[in-house]
């Protein structure tokens, strides 16, 4: 782990991005960080300018909601998956769909790039993983095994391997330097389903759970690091900081957790804000954090401005009104508003 201790957190006030029709499923940032994505319950994918919070774009295609989205590691590409069994390739550039990739037989939950942006992993409900290649949109392979739903896929920074988690409350860890994958590793420990991994740039891998529980892994060696408790429900979504410090957690409740990824202990906890917040994200920097929610009078997400701020600062008062998690930079002297 980092030795390096992150900054206290303040407190700032939220930036809602409107205009979705249906609850807010995922988000992600490109790698450059003008642009988030954003994959709705109403069946489309908004495209948001995020510094202005304009929105760019709105497509329709899919025929059933819109369960995840990411960019490629490149920045050309953006993936989203549905209920409607398929995943498509959108170009960022001209806002358009390139390919229909279709295979699976039911809901596909989850679409991650490798980090060369030329494979594509998903999953769903039909318990498979499929690999795919992303210039040509053919199915590379299928990893059979998990025996329940797979809920979440993530490409280790390396590319040489692939995690994903699943109902079957296990995480399985694929080896892609061979032909025909094989798991050569299954992380247990979780006593529910497993429904959302992320790996930090160091290649630690986090897992979040039905359990109410976060893990953080040290993959290669099968070691459990840390376990984050505190969530009172599910957790939905998690998302490391860039410099690998802090993890950002969603649960299927009104609360959002910033954790201490050297200590394990919780940071700030945002509440009382969003309604059921689905989904969370950093940008390429690490200045700001994104929730997704399902409000069904905003179905919203909101943006949180990062201060700067010592590491012993109290947080700000601020005027009545809704606010969010603000995270410092080292060695700052004050907040930056």
């Amino acid at each position: 782990m980092n030795s390096r201790a992150p900054g206290t957190l303040a407190v700032g006030r939220v930036k809602f991005f409107s205009r979705h029709r249906g609850e807010v499923n995922s988000s992600a940032f490109s790698p450059d960080g003008q642009t988030l994505l954003t994959a709705s319950e109403d069946g489309c994918v908004y495209g948001w300018e995020t510094q202005s919070g304009r929105l760019l774009w709105r497509l329709g295609g899919h025929t059933g909601p819109v369960k995840f989205c990411r960019f490629s590691p490149d920045g050309r590409l953006f993936a989203s998956t549905s209920c409607d069994c398929t995943i498509r390739l959108w170009d960022v550039a001209e806002a358009k769909c390139l390919q229909v990739l279709k295979g699976h037989q039911r809901s596909v939950e989850t679409v991650s790039f490798s980090p060369d942006s030329k494979q594509l992993a998903s999953g769903g409900w039909d318990k498979r993983v499929m690999l795919w290649e992303v210039q040509s949109g053919h199915v590379l392979r299928h990893l059979a095994g998990h025996r329940d739903s797979v809920q979440s896929s993530e490409f280790a920074p390396s590319s040489d391997c692939l995690a994903t988690g699943s109902w079957d409350a296990t995480i399985r860890i694929w080896d892609l330097r061979t032909g025909t994958p094989e798991v050569y590793q299954e992380l247990e420990g979780h006593s529910g389903n497993i429904s959302c991994l992320c790996y930090s740039a160091s290649g630690l891998l986090a897992s979040g759970s039905w359990d109410k529980t976060i893990h953080i892994w040290k993959s290669s060696t099968r070691s459990l690091l840390l376990q984050l408790k505190g969530h009172v429900t599910w957790v939905k979504s998690i998302t490391f900081s860039p410099d690998g410090l802090q993890l950002a957690s969603a649960g299927y409740s009104r609360m959002v957790k910033v954790w201490d990824c050297n200590t394990g202990k919780c940071m700030e906890t945002l509440k009382g804000v969003l309604d059921v917040a689905h989904a969370c994200t950093f940008t390429p920097d690490g200045r700001l954090l994104v929730c997704g929610a399902a409000d069904q009078a905003r179905r919203q997400v909101h943006r949180s401005q990062i201060t700067q701020a010592l590491s012993k600062m109290t947080p700000p008062r601020m005027a009545p009104g809704p606010h969010a998690l603000r995270l410092p930079a080292q060695g700052a002297r004050g907040p930056v508003e």
